[in-house]
């Protein structure tokens, strides 16, 4: 697969073929059966992921006790695989059926994350075991984020993967919206290491809602080909189109910082900021408005802006405003910080729903899964490092400082796609 066979779908980013996100004329997702039970199976797994996201670093600082360094170690193992095992996991998803591939590691997540309220029962609650549960949960998640993206374009047509990442966006906001201070309440009622009993059992009905969906795959053919022949093909993809490689690059810089400082937000909430964790939800919430937000309106913003543009304001925007965790001091801190998250929320979807959109219908159907696990090579594989870099700061330069050096690094992740061709994309190829 070479770059110039990429761009027989239309992709060239030069092109100025009218309005960018706009959807076609036939009729609305509302009525692809198909597509409405993929898209509660997402809404219900994402919407208990909440829960395990507040509820797993909370029981390590405030029943385990653990430390910057600790902190970082936790967010670093939860997305190792993917700089591990990502671009195997690619060729796995194109060889294999994508349905098939999520339904088993929704349930592997699900009887591993059950392992944390077992141990807090018995006893055997420690870092140790959230370390384990973080990494193999990770594994799954792997195999499940990259068959993920891969099964859309299978599912609908090109002309509405706008619309459908906009509604997945949209539940998966939702979820974020609801999820953090309704996690925030239970951990404040129940012990948190129960609380993740609610992402088990999201786990457990998205993959009953796949198992439901009646569209038959296609059964991937034969190549010949070894697995590194195809580990190379999907990396070429990504690395010789100019576009495609810079929304690595600029996604890549946000994720490593983004994590640096992500990694030590609970630490400064709790330690020295002294908010609960309700008055955590409530911040993370405003991010979920936010994200709810960006998801009902990034098509409209992008048919006024262009998806270029759209892709290159929501990484300008979302730089800038991470810089409020570093001025944030009470009594005015969660006012400011949520507002930032806010901000963040609606531009972190307008710059995901366009750059997602724009990958899926730019490659073919064949190599998307190898497409994806490229692309989240690149910029998932810096996320754990991220992770250790806040980790590193926040012991060496304390806490607010280093939040502070990773909130300047995300600001200049823009860079990349502003001085490249993704600036001058109009529209999503094969309109």
């Amino acid at each position: 697969m070479t770059d110039s066979e990429i761009r027989l779908r239309g992709a060239n980013a030069g092109v100025s073929g009218g309005p960018g996100g706009g959807l076609g004329q036939e009729m609305s997702l509302f009525k692809h059966s198909d597509f409405l039970k993929f898209w509660s199976a997402d809404s219900i797994s994402f919407f208990g992921s909440q829960f395990s996201a507040l509820a797993i670093p909370w029981v390590a600082v405030t029943a385990l006790g653990a430390d910057p360094s600790q902190m970082g170690i936790l967010g670093a193992l939860s997305l190792l695989a993917f700089p591990l095992f990502g671009l195997f996991v690619g060729v796995w998803v194109d060889r294999n059926l994508r349905k098939r591939t999520m339904i088993v590691s929704n349930m592997g997540r699900a009887l591993l994350l059950a392992t944390i309220p077992a141990a807090a029962i018995l006893g055997g609650l420690n870092m140790s075991l959230l370390y384990i549960v973080s990494f193999l949960v990770g594994t799954f998640q792997a195999f499940f984020d990259i068959a993920h993206q891969a099964y859309v374009p299978s599912l609908v047509e090109r002309t509405h993967l706008v619309e459908a990442n906009s509604k997945l966006e949209t539940s998966r906001s939702t979820a974020q919206l609801a999820g953090p201070s309704i996690a925030g309440v239970l951990v404040q009622i129940f012990s948190a290491p129960y609380v993740i009993l609610g992402d088990v059992l999201g786990y457990f009905g998205s993959a009953t809602f796949l198992s439901t969906i009646r569209k038959k795959e296609a059964t991937p053919e034969a190549t010949g080909k070894t697995v590194f022949e195809d580990i190379r093909e999907g990396l070429v993809v990504v690395l010789r189109n100019r576009s495609l490689s810079s929304i690595a690059g600029c996604t890549a810089t946000s994720n490593l910082f983004s994590n640096a400082y992500g990694v030590l937000l609970l630490l400064f909430f709790y330690n020295e900021l002294h908010m609960t964790a309700f008055e955590s939800g409530i911040v993370f919430t405003a991010g979920g408005i936010g994200s709810v937000v960006g998801a009902l309106t990034s098509s409209r913003i992008s048919r006024v802006l262009g998806v270029g543009w759209a892709i290159v304001s929501g990484a300008l925007i979302f730089g800038v405003a991470s810089l409020a965790f570093y001025f944030a001091a009470q009594p005015f801190a969660i006012p400011l910080m949520a507002i930032a998250q806010f901000i963040i929320g609606v531009t972190v979807v307008l710059y995901n729903v366009n750059q997602v959109s724009y990958r899926q219908a730019l490659v073919p159907l064949e190599i998307q899964g190898r497409m994806n696990a490229s692309m989240r090579f690149i910029v998932w594989g810096t996320i754990p490092v991220g992770a250790i870099l806040g980790g590193v700061l926040g012991q060496w330069l304390g806490v607010r400082p280093a939040i502070g050096v990773a909130a300047i690094g995300s600001m200049l992740a823009f860079l990349w796609v502003i001085v490249s061709p993704v600036r001058k994309i109009r529209e999503i190829p094969g309109r």
